[in-house]
């Protein structure tokens, strides 16, 4: 079969062979070969969005838990603590006079705490004709799936950091059994929810705990708690509420400027993570109040996740790859450090 053109030119009348597989021999580009085959043209008329919309999700984890890296793949972690004593107490005991015969002795106790580590592992799988198609449209496969492994390895760290893994007996910053926990008290409504209470009334919530965590820490300046957990929807009540219907001031401003940790000469934060919804005693909302610093409460990626090793799988025509890190439970090093309200 032969093409006839349907112009002429000085040299006449011209034939042109045809093009295996095509409509009419060649691809043509004018108006009649469009109503004779728009076939060609469906993919040319997409207006094709280059942006992937990825799953929603959220993950807080390294705005409230110092993690430090490095340390390589091992099976524990460990801290030293020591503790001081003197014979007879350091308030009487030390007074000496001429003609003593002792002085009382300073001893230390020192104990090593040991915190559990282990190995977060994911694969991704790439087919091989996959990855042909891929050279095709201009985006990798291989990036997409990253993009997977790495949202897996956050969430994972989210939930280890604020609950732990309960089939391995870890737990995290909101459920740590040797923190203080107590119950928010009712206020002039007679119930402890912070949605029916005063400003004031969240306020002494706020520094109760604060008091109490001070305290049981022997006053130490430097370990007043200085981070608030709260579940979302406490958090938005009190950046949208007003402090009095005339006010342009928010709870959230009020309790910043007013806070026992702001007035002794600390920073206070206040923020909102969905693990205290629902995480108190009875399911209670709960509240987490802390010393967010190395000192106190740390946790380790001893190994960051990494791109391990990746081959040609000929069985399954693919290629494999596997991604690995080494992490660490929360370790908590002062349990007076951290406490929780139950109830706001």
């Amino acid at each position: 079969m032969s093409f006839t053109n349907v112009g002429t030119t000085n040299a006449g009348t011209f034939t042109m062979p045809s093009a295996p597989g095509l409509p009419g021999g060649v691809p043509v580009m004018d108006a009649d070969g469009i109503a004779s085959g728009g076939a060609f043209l469906v993919s040319e008329l997409e207006k094709r969005d280059p942006m992937i919309r990825k799953p929603l999700t959220s993950f807080t984890y390294p705005r409230d838990i110092v993690i430090e890296t490095g340390g390589g793949w091992v099976d524990y972690v460990s801290a030293m603590a020591v503790s001081y004593g003197i014979t007879g107490g350091a308030t009487n005991s030390p007074v000496t006079a001429g003609g003593a015969n002792g002085i009382p002795t300073v001893q230390a106790s020192v104990d090593k705490g040991v915190y559990k580590a282990h190995v977060f592992a994911a694969a991704l799988r790439v087919m091989f004709q996959d990855m042909q198609r891929a050279n095709y449209i201009g985006r990798s496969l291989d990036n997409l799936l990253q993009d997977g492994v790495r949202m897996a390895y956050d969430k994972h760290m989210d939930a280890n950091v604020y609950v732990g893994l309960t089939d391995y007996g870890t737990t995290g910053l909101v459920n740590n059994p040797d923190a203080t926990e107590t119950t928010s008290a009712n206020g002039a409504a007679g119930t402890a929810t912070w949605a029916t209470k005063t400003p004031e009334e969240i306020l002494k919530d706020v520094n109760d705990a604060l008091a109490s965590g001070w305290a049981a820490n022997e006053y130490d300046e430097t370990a007043i708690p200085n981070h608030i957990l709260i579940p979302y929807e406490q958090y938005l009540y009190i950046m949208t509420t007003k402090v009095t219907e005339l006010a342009t001031e928010t709870i959230y401003d009020f309790l910043m400027k007013n806070n026992a940790a702001t007035k002794a000469g600390g920073d206070l934060f206040i923020g909102a993570t969905r693990w205290c919804k629902g995480a108190g005693t009875g399911s209670k909302d709960r509240m987490v109040v802390y010393n967010n610093d190395r000192r106190f409460v740390k946790m380790d990626e001893l190994v960051p996740l990494s791109r391990i090793m990746s081959a040609p799988n000929v069985a399954n025509v693919c290629y494999d790859t596997a991604y690995m890190s080494n992490i660490s439970e929360v370790q908590i090093f002062y349990p007076t450090s951290i406490s929780y309200v139950d109830g706001i």
